[in-house]
């Protein structure tokens, strides 16, 4: 018995010298080889029939049927010819960018953004709002969204991925925010109108993870199988990668560092989730590296600005005059950087969010001497290298693997 290029099998009666035909997989095969090539080219870009054969391991026989069904399904399309030694040039086959949009948006108390993208990963269309007092979630996403749409001249329908960042713990039973400090308004049930209002699949997840998402695809990260991305804005935040997967918990709330306790600073005050009550951000490593924790020590060390990140800079930009301000921000950041390395044992620590990056490798560089002091085995400590806004990046790259995972099993 052998197995023929299109997926049929081809049986031998015993005995009686003929030959008898019958249908095999060949769906189940077909499935598989278009899956390859188009990963491929998604992956790589345009290729000849011959690469694409080659780099499979398809027969061209195979590889020629497999792009014919992609091209029938308007999924490729010949874009251009390489030349070749003899004969008529190969003709270059690329995946449509056309054949499938996505949308990702980055949700915060003062501004929504929004990025369109086509399957190949190019953003056609980016926009950043106020919410101007729209309390409710539904209609802001939605408002996005369209706008975003429209700039890039893409319809509604065509979209196969929508991913929102947001602040707060995200319930991985049900996808809805369980509570965010600064969108109290993203309860229980958001998350099945979103998807009821855009007619089509949604996903919430944490800003911090997405941002992680972007930094292993785009960032310092690229490749780590295990890392860990510290966020210092106006909270701390800590996403988690083990084994290249994102660890979010049993109740999404993994990396919720801000609530560590630390030597000589108060307990969190009662950080139980209660219907019509916030947490406090008050007590634990919050205290010490939040935002408003950073700009009281900035200007006891007299420096000032209209944001810590401000403030940072302006220390970065004193040069020996703001190294005081430095060291004491990185000795408070490293409690909470060991505490995580003594139990995950990352290797890698990425310091991202606006008062990381304002400190940039100085302030990475003495967060890594200070760690090494209190933790047996010190992590490499790296500022983040996303451009851009890493939420909205991470978000875009999300609902690709979504759009693409879709495409691959239709």
């Amino acid at each position: 018995m052998r197995v023929r290029a299109d997926g049929e099998r081809e049986t031998q009666t015993r005995g009686s010298g003929s030959m008898e035909r019958r249908p095999g997989v060949p769906r189940l095969l077909r499935e598989i080889n278009d899956r390859a090539a188009l990963e491929l080219l998604l992956a790589s870009g345009p290729l000849t029939r011959g690469q694409i054969g080659q780099l499979t391991g398809l027969s061209k026989v195979t590889a020629s049927q497999t792009l014919a069904r992609l091209e029938e399904r308007g999924l490729v399309e010949v874009v251009g010819e390489q030349a070749g030694n003899r004969g008529p040039n190969a003709a270059l086959y690329g995946v449509i960018p056309s054949c499938a949009y996505v949308a990702g948006l980055d949700v915060g108390p003062d501004r929504v953004s929004a990025a369109i993208a086509d399957i190949n990963g190019h953003v056609v269309a980016e926009v950043t709002a106020s919410p101007d007092g729209a309390d409710d979630p539904v209609s802001l996403v939605h408002s996005a969204v369209v706008k975003a749409c429209r700039g890039g001249r893409v319809a509604l329908s065509r979209l196969r991925g929508v991913v929102i960042g947001t602040p707060g713990v995200v319930d991985p039973r049900t996808g809805d925010v369980r509570f965010s400090f600064d969108l109290p308004q993203w309860h229980e049930g958001i998350h099945e109108a979103l998807a009821r209002d855009l007619r089509r699949d949604v996903t919430i997840e944490n800003d911090v993870n997405l941002a992680a998402i972007a930094e292993r695809a785009r960032g310092a990260a690229r490749e780590a199988d295990d890392f860990v991305l510290v966020w210092v804005g106006r909270g701390i935040g800590l996403a988690v990668v083990l084994g290249g997967r994102l660890h979010r918990g049993r109740s999404g709330s993994a990396g919720e560092i801000g609530y560590l306790p630390v030597p000589g600073v108060p307990l969190a005050d009662d950080v139980r989730a209660i219907p019509g009550r916030l947490p406090s951000l008050r007590g634990g490593l919050q205290s010490l590296v939040s935002s408003e924790a950073v700009g009281e020590l900035a200007r006891e060390h007299g420096f000032g600005g209209a944001t810590a990140a401000d403030c940072v800079t302006a220390a970065v930009a004193a040069g020996a005059a703001g190294e005081p301000l430095l060291d004491e921000v990185a000795a408070r950041l490293a409690l909470g950087v060991a505490s995580v390395c003594v139990v995950l044992d990352p290797g890698l620590v990425v310091l991202a969010g606006e008062v990381c990056r304002a400190g940039g490798e100085g302030l990475a560089g003495r967060v890594e001497e200070a760690v090494a002091r209190i933790c047996p085995i010190p992590p490499q400590v790296i500022t983040s290298q996303v451009d851009g806004n890493p939420v909205l990046r991470g978000a875009v790259l999300a609902a690709l693997d979504q759009a693409r995972e879709e495409i691959f099993t239709a």
